[in-house]
């Protein structure tokens, strides 16, 4: 029986919490965790105001297990840790959730109900899908957000989505158990590299609408310095998605169009641009036939990218991938720790 919107199995959900300097708003985001979830994982993340003592001295939740780096490995690398602890568990579902309090702990039961319910395998918030939602976003990163989101689209594959830099995600534990967790990168290129890994996969992703919520506290996040790392594992991805995609994997009359529009555009322009300077430099005049013969293939090799594009948007993942995989066995059930009473 497919389980209501707002609701979950009992215990079927672990909860992954990274933590760099949230101090005192971990203990309330612990607290707002409701009884569907049989694990909370705390990553004390080399916290320099010792989140996780803070919640081993404070907190009397059963669920819980701080787990602590000695080196900061950024959010991607404590995520990481809480992944790798809690696919050690029974749970089904592995939620990520901040811990400086802007993700909302009671809606979980909604963020995970469509992979429960076999229509997705990851699942993730995005702050845009409500009009007003983001209003009080501050202009730089509600600006950074938006670029991100459509470079994130080309090279995830996943043209729907938006809000690609959310943190609040949840996946199914069979998803997680095929992912190589030590390639995904560890700082804050990690919700952008797991899309383009999902996709690599072809996992169902889809989106839950959520409100942004920000109540002037500083964040440890500085747009300029992360522009350049953004921009270039963008790239890597992408050229990485389209060889396997298209010429590793599977091989369609889409892998055709992009073999011959690459060639036809880069033909084109640089016979162009060669053509045009060699004019200004002499003064002369570019002939109907230099301007077809550099015209043509641009035109051509357009149409033919945009066929493939076509393609791309059309050809995303809809069926869920964690029905089809088999169930996790690398440990009996008696050897993995149970969600408290």
């Amino acid at each position: 029986m497919t389980p209501p919107p707002n609701t979950a199995p009992l215990r079927a959900i672990a909860v992954v919490i990274p933590c760099y300097r949230s101090g005192e708003l971990a203990l309330d985001v612990i607290r707002r965790i409701g009884p569907e979830v049989g694990w909370i994982f705390v990553v004390d993340d080399c916290c320099p105001v010792q989140t996780g003592q803070t919640v081993l001295k404070h907190s009397t939740d059963p669920r819980v297990t701080v787990l602590f780096h000695a080196e900061n490995q950024g959010v991607g690398g404590a995520v990481i840790t809480g992944y790798n602890a809690a696919m050690k568990t029974d749970a089904s579902v592995v939620v990520k959730i901040d811990g400086d309090g802007q993700m909302a702990p009671e809606r979980i039961p909604q963020l995970c109900s469509p992979i429960l319910s076999g229509q997705a395998d990851y699942v993730k918030g995005n702050r845009f899908h409500i009009a007003g939602g983001v209003a009080a976003m501050p202009p730089l990163r509600l600006i950074g957000n938006v670029a991100l989101s459509f470079i994130t689209k080309a090279s995830s594959g996943y043209w729907q989505l938006f809000d690609p830099t959310n943190g609040y995600t949840a996946i199914h534990a069979r998803v997680l158990a095929e992912l190589d967790t030590g390639k995904i990168a560890k700082r804050y290129f990690f919700e952008s590299d797991m899309l383009f890994r999902l996709n690599l996969l072809r996992a169902v992703v889809s989106e839950m609408p959520m409100k942004a919520a920000y109540d002037g506290e500083p964040s440890s996040l500085s747009p300029m310095k992360v522009i350049a790392p953004f921009l270039r594992g963008n790239t890597r991805n992408f050229f990485k998605r389209v060889l396997y995609r298209y010429f590793v994997s599977d091989f369609s009359l889409a892998s055709l169009e992009l073999v011959f529009a690459v060639p036809l555009l880069a033909f084109g322009i640089i016979y162009g641009a060669e053509h045009l300077l060699s004019n200004r430099i002499s003064g002369g005049v570019a002939s109907a036939g230099t301007v077809m013969a550099s015209a043509l293939p641009i035109i051509l090799g357009f149409q033919l990218l945009l066929s493939w594009l076509n393609y791309d948007v059309s050809g995303q993942p809809t069926q869920a991938l964690h029905p089809q995989l088999p169930p996790l066995d690398d440990a009996p059930p008696a050897q993995r720790p149970q969600a408290p009473p």
